[in-house]
């Protein structure tokens, strides 16, 4: 953690960055842009699916909201008569071999993001052959993929790109990893079909996206209770996500004091870790929960969050999709 609380103080703030990482910058920044222009030439292949392929992803390392927009936009495919399905690398689980999640996947298996998408009832498919695990999607019905946190992964074709932007960091000091942030050159925002900014104020060509919660639903029998009821208490907050600021400041512009836990991202959590001892109760978020609930206790919350986006994003991108479909073919639900 301390070699990551380094990095992100060059990333974001004042610090400097390890000697060793301006030359690393550099040959990972060689190694994006051959691997690009194999895939623009020809010479590594995508694949193409027969059903249009939204890519949810971001050009920073760490969270920026990828997974609730990939959610809210699932809920709106559905609103708007199309069977999506979400494909995923399955970060932080041991899956390797495409599989089709059940009503009850295992979070050390698949990865905790698939999981949290999973629960929604979208279907959701994990593996390493990104295509392949597509497949099984459109085997199950299908008709519009999502790929979450898929920008840099070429290797599956594509219709739409929408990059998510942290609005409060940005892109930091605009270097690539482990210099800076970046996962590609900032050149590569021009190329994606759509931009959303998750908080922050949006600028020019992006689309403003609030996450909005307000409530804390208990891990062991589903309670729920407003969030302001914490306003004013001492809670333990955890978080095991890409920007764990951004739920301690949630936390506290509820009035809460938050006693803060920072785990690494993805972090497979054991009971012990979260063994207090004080009485306190522990507030989480959503994707931290589904590595929580088989041990959970009755004080433990989670804190779900819902994307909020204008008309006009769902309707850009309603306006591409209904091309492609047209296209391919494909009939409506």
């Amino acid at each position: 953690m301390a070699l990551i609380d380094t990095l992100e103080s060059a990333w974001y703030g004042n610090g400097r960055a390890p000697w060793w990482a301006p030359p690393l910058a550099a040959l990972y920044g060689s190694a994006v842009r051959l691997r690009g222009a194999l895939y623009r030439r020809g010479w590594l292949r995508s694949v193409r699916l027969p059903a249009p392929v939204v890519v949810v992803g971001n050009l920073t390392a760490g969270g920026t909201g990828k997974t609730p927009l990939t959610i809210a936009l699932a809920q709106a495919l559905r609103e708007h008569g199309y069977r999506p399905g979400v494909v995923s690398r399955g970060y932080g689980g041991r899956q390797r071999e495409p599989l089709l999640l059940g009503d009850a996947p295992d979070p050390a298996q698949v990865g905790d993001e698939p999981c949290l998408i999973r629960t929604g009832g979208v279907p959701v498919a994990v593996g390493r052959d990104r295509p392949a695990a597509a497949q099984l999607l459109l085997d199950a019905g299908c008709d519009v993929l999502i790929a979450d946190d898929g920008l840099q992964h070429y290797r599956l074709a594509r219709d739409v790109e929408i990059c998510v932007i942290d609005g409060t960091r940005r892109f930091g000091n605009r270097r690539l990893l482990p210099a800076g942030p970046l996962r590609e050159p900032l050149s590569r925002l021009q190329r994606v079909d759509l931009r959303v900014c998750n908080g922050g104020v949006a600028e020019a060509g992006e689309y403003p996206m609030q996450l909005h919660g307000g409530a804390a639903v208990a891990l062991d029998d589903g309670r729920t209770r407003v969030l302001a009821d914490f306003s004013g208490q001492r809670v333990h907050a955890v978080a095991a996500i890409g920007n764990p600021q951004r739920f301690f400041d949630s936390l506290r512009a509820a009035g809460i004091e938050t006693i803060e836990h920072v785990f690494a991202d993805h972090h497979p959590f054991v009971a012990a870790e979260l063994d207090f001892a004080d009485g306190l109760p522990l507030l989480m978020t959503d994707k931290d929960a589904v590595k929580c609930r088989r041990f959970a206790r009755a004080n433990w919350w989670r804190v779900p969050v819902q994307a909020q986006l204008p008309t006009a994003f769902y309707a850009a991108l309603g306006e591409r999709l209904d091309g492609l479909r047209r296209e391919i073919g494909s009939p409506a639900a």
